[in-house]
């Protein structure tokens, strides 16, 4: 008994396995095709761009941002703060190299530059912002300045 729809063309090898999933695709080839392995270079380093997943957490020390970058090297990620407290986090992934007797079924993974800017809140320190990375996740710490406390001043009542 089959699990998966005939339409998908029994390509998939388990149903349980999001990533055994390849759904057939009725257009696959044709030159409209929105798939990127079939699209320009152009169009796939625009995906590697916008794929650069960061999030952004505030505690109540800092604001931490992690991206992942797997496969990039340290020396590849450039981490700057401009003018106006906004924080950019630029790189470049390199095209793996390619061998005359490969086949190449299918190229998922991005590569090109990407970049990402983030407005910084008033309360980030910029000047101390520390960055690291380990096991291609790159994590940058933007420390916050201490909220001041309204003074207050205590008037005494002439009576």
């Amino acid at each position: 008994m089959a699990l998966v729809p005939s339409i998908f063309g029994g390509r998939r090898s388990n149903v349980f396995d999001p990533f055994s999933l390849d759904i057939w695709d009725p257009f696959e080839g044709f030159p409209f095709s929105n798939s990127l392995a079939n699209a320009p270079s152009s169009a796939r380093e625009t995906s590697a761009f916008a794929n650069t997943r960061i999030d952004w957490k505030e505690t109540p020390q800092a604001h931490i941002f992690k991206a992942d970058l797997p496969g990039i090297k340290k020396e590849e990620v450039k981490v700057e703060v401009e003018e106006g407290r906004v924080l950019q986090i630029s790189g470049e992934r390199s095209k793996e190299q390619e061998e005359k007797n490969d086949k190449w079924h299918r190229i998922e993974r991005s590569c090109g530059k990407f970049m990402r800017r983030f407005r910084l809140p008033e309360n980030a320190k910029v000047e101390e912002v520390k960055a690291s990375m380990e096991n291609g996740v790159l994590t940058v710490m933007v420390p916050k300045m201490e909220e001041k406390k309204p003074e207050i001043k205590s008037i005494d009542i002439a009576g």
